[in-house]
């Protein structure tokens, strides 16, 4: 079902304020908990950092090319393979942190003055199939909530012990 524009307006500056969110976790985050991981197989409040840094260059790129192209095929990837292929604790936080809010405030630009009709573009998304720019504002929108909150989640249990 297509959303109003004031639903897409809220979401947009969901979208937009996603970083300011991530960093409120992520401040607390004790040192000793940073790498911490909840259980085996579970990300650790800095492979989720780096997870949404890599995130952001994917979503970045998969609204532009529901925008731009004719057709268009959004290609999946596997998160978990590439925390650990691409070795995120390694990954330095700060550069993480400041690629999320450099893509984030440079796709809000773009997002803002799309017309409503762009709205409704579709493509095909390799894992999800059908995929409209809708459906990319609803999941992008809770992306970095979602992820503040596995932050804190994190911090509770390290805290339990």
């Amino acid at each position: 079902m297509a959303m109003t524009r004031a639903q897409r307006h809220a979401l947009i500056e969901q979208y937009a304020g996603g970083p300011q969110r991530l960093r409120a976790a992520l401040a607390t985050v004790p040192a000793a908990a940073m790498q911490w991981r909840p259980k085996p197989g579970e990300w650790s409040a800095h492979e989720v950092v780096v997870h949404c840094a890599d995130s952001e260059t994917q979503s970045s790129s998969r609204i532009r090319i529901l925008m731009s192209e004719k057709n268009p095929v959004i290609q999946g990837y596997d998160e978990a393979q590439w925390a650990r292929d691409l070795d995120y604790h390694a990954h330095p936080l700060d550069v993480a942190l400041a690629t999320v809010d450099a893509v984030r405030a440079h796709t809000s630009v773009l997002i803002r003055r799309l017309p409503d009709e762009a709205w409704a573009k579709e493509g095909h998304h390799t894992e999800s199939g059908h995929y409209t720019a809708e459906d990319w504002l609803r999941i992008y929108a809770d992306h970095l909530e979602n992820h503040a909150r596995q932050i804190e989640a994190n911090v509770a249990a390290w805290k339990k012990g």
